[in-house]
């Protein structure tokens, strides 16, 4: 059974041993443990029998939009709706903050079609999102990611 937890400074080392090997690729920007820690309180964990098996985050980039980033889940438990209810445990955040977007950046838009994203325009990217993450990649300025967005229904 998987269980969904906010992250804790406690479960950086943790978090940053599973994404290591997406990080190396280049399919993951790599985060600093103090940039993990600054941004703690936006990532949310999976968990089966108490061990981490995925993470992801919630990104708010201003009052109307945020980005889900740094999704992963363990080889081991894909396809077994890790990342499907990550996403939708980030989604429902995003709706009680009153967002009314959500960006992912992805090499795996089919994924996120799926949960409803729909693909955009990378030139309709928020410009502070070009600069601060974009410029660290390995694959800058030659990048593959599909940008998507997801529109939130207000709560009523």
């Amino acid at each position: 059974m998987i269980e969904l937890t906010k992250a804790t400074l406690r479960d950086i080392p943790a978090m940053q041993k599973l994404v290591s090997e997406e990080v190396s690729t280049g399919v993951i920007l790599e985060r600093s443990d103090d940039e993990l820690a600054t941004n703690i309180r936006s990532y949310v964990l999976a968990r089966a029998e108490g061990y981490l098996v995925g993470y992801t985050a919630l990104h708010i980039h201003s009052p109307r939009l945020a980005e889900i980033r740094s999704l992963i889940v363990d080889p081991t438990f894909r396809g077994q709706s890790v990342g499907k209810k990550m996403v939708s445990f980030a989604l429902e955040e995003a709706r009680e903050l009153g967002l009314e977007e959500v960006l992912a950046l992805t090499y795996v838009p089919d994924f996120f079609r799926k949960l409803g994203f729909e693909e955009i325009a990378k030139e309709s990217l928020p410009e502070q999102k070009i600069w601060t993450d974009c410029i660290k990649c390995i694959h800058f300025p030659v990048c593959n990611e599909v940008s998507l967005i997801y529109t939130l229904n207000p709560e009523p």
